[in-house]
């Protein structure tokens, strides 16, 4: 999985001072290729150190989460945690067997956060920008459908 490439470029946008910076995140996690729970569980420990980095509050940063693989999974909606804490705990508690199968169908998920996900239902804000950060082994099972897919 290609994860330390997002990594940096997340810090970065992070550095803004807190009256700065309100985003609504939602982290889009393939776990196709996690064929067992020890890989499973650097996944988990990955975003739990991103959590870490976020100014995670309902006012300012909100996260949400989407395990896909072959199907979506679990979801995490933008106003289920207010706190880094809340939301690390939550992806403690995280199986493997959400979203589980042995494909990556990122057109499905990116539909999926773009239809569900970034709503007002499932707590999206019209008036702050909508950031997908997308993390993948980088081979979508249907490269045509997630070029029409993307957000």
């Amino acid at each position: 999985m290609y994860i330390t490439l997002i990594t940096a470029s997340v810090v970065t946008v992070l550095s803004l001072s807190r009256e700065d910076c309100f985003a609504d995140i939602v982290l889009m996690v393939n776990v196709g290729e996690c064929n067992d729970s020890r890989n499973f569980g650097s996944v988990k420990s990955f975003l739990k150190q991103l959590a870490s980095v976020l100014d995670i509050d309902i006012d300012y940063i909100r996260v949400g989460l989407v395990i896909y693989s072959t199907n979506v999974g679990t979801v995490i909606n933008l106003t289920d945690h207010s706190t880094v804490l809340s939301l690390q705990s939550a992806i403690s508690l995280l199986n493997y067997s959400a979203g589980t199968g042995s494909s990556t169908n990122t057109a499905a998920a990116l539909a999926y956060v773009r239809t569900t996900m970034l709503t007002s239902a499932a707590g999206d804000r019209i008036n702050v920008p909508n950031t997908v950060v997308v993390v993948t082994d980088g081979k979508s099972n249907n490269f045509s459908a997630t070029v029409v897919s993307r957000l």
